[in-house]
């Protein structure tokens, strides 16, 4: 933006705007973008405060972020509805969710809603292995299969290209993009089986929230009241714990919440005999 005849920096126009129109603070939600843009304006001089709101519960230092829930109560019962057209008609359908990173969304409903395979960025996949899991339901009589994976998830094959080619980032990203026409495509191959994909896209980010990131909006929202009160600024309201504490945004700025591979959640899966891909 054209500023006194230089360019000014988005950062360098809500800092004005913030003194011109005499402003005590802000409140800022969101996800990782919006943390870690906070941090700047704070390190900027003003007076912030934010709360963790993203569907895709990625946000470091809360146990959960307020969106979350809501966003997999949609793509669960969308694994629900889509096991009636699987089983009568013997297919696999491949369910995507959000989650370019991270794969919180996937595993929630995956596994909440009874998924036979769950793809993650976190753990790269090797579509033999999958292939396997579904071949072996078909022996077992189960004639359909029902994956979910997130937007994210990446072969070995892919992961490995990632590691390789660390210089050329726009390729990278490029090759990265959403692979799940690829996926079903050679799924079918390898399976024989017919193969439909779904894609949730951005119906996970609308909707009536649930009556948790209500309680949990309502309960970030009144600590954070109670500390810009006291004057507490340049923190992030987190829920650790059963608590609301105020995490200072320095810690949350910039890192992003991956599956842990020991999480309790995916050893669940495993145990549940859902197949993970590797």
């Amino acid at each position: 933006m054209p500023v006194g005849g230089k360019i000014m920096d988005m950062t360098d126009v809500i800092v004005q705007n913030y003194h011109d129109n005499h402003l005590s603070g802000l409140v800022c939600l969101g996800g990782g973008g919006t943390q870690k843009n906070s941090y700047r304006l704070a390190s900027a001089g003003l007076n912030v405060m934010t709360l963790p709101k993203t569907i895709d519960n990625d946000v470091m230092h809360t146990d959960v972020s307020f969106g979350y829930d809501t966003a997999m109560m949609i793509a669960t019962e969308a694994v629900d509805r889509l096991h009636s057209t699987a089983h009568s008609h013997h297919r696999i359908i491949i369910l995507e969710t959000m989650g370019h990173k991270v794969g919180w969304l996937a595993l929630g409903s995956g596994l909440a809603g009874g998924a036979d395979v769950i793809l993650l960025p976190e753990i790269p996949y090797d579509e033999q292995v999958v292939a396997d899991a579904i071949l072996r339901r078909s022996r077992e009589g189960k004639k359909f299969s029902i994956v979910v994976v997130a937007e994210g998830a990446i072969s070995k094959k892919m992961a490995a290209i990632r590691q390789e080619e660390k210089d050329g980032e726009e390729k990278v990203e490029a090759m990265l993009k959403t692979r799940t026409g690829e996926l079903a495509a050679n799924l079918e191959k390898l399976t024989g089986r017919e193969t439909r994909v779904t894609i949730l896209g951005y119906l996970q980010r609308g909707g009536t929230p649930t009556p948790y990131d209500r309680l949990l909006s309502t309960a970030l929202g009144s600590r954070c009241a109670l500390e810009i009160m006291a004057e507490s600024w340049g923190h992030m309201m987190a829920y650790q714990n059963n608590k609301i504490i105020p995490v200072p945004l320095k810690k949350v700025a910039g890192p992003v919440k991956y599956i842990p591979e020991n999480h309790y959640l995916v050893e669940c899966a495993r145990h549940m005999g859902v197949c993970l891909g590797s």
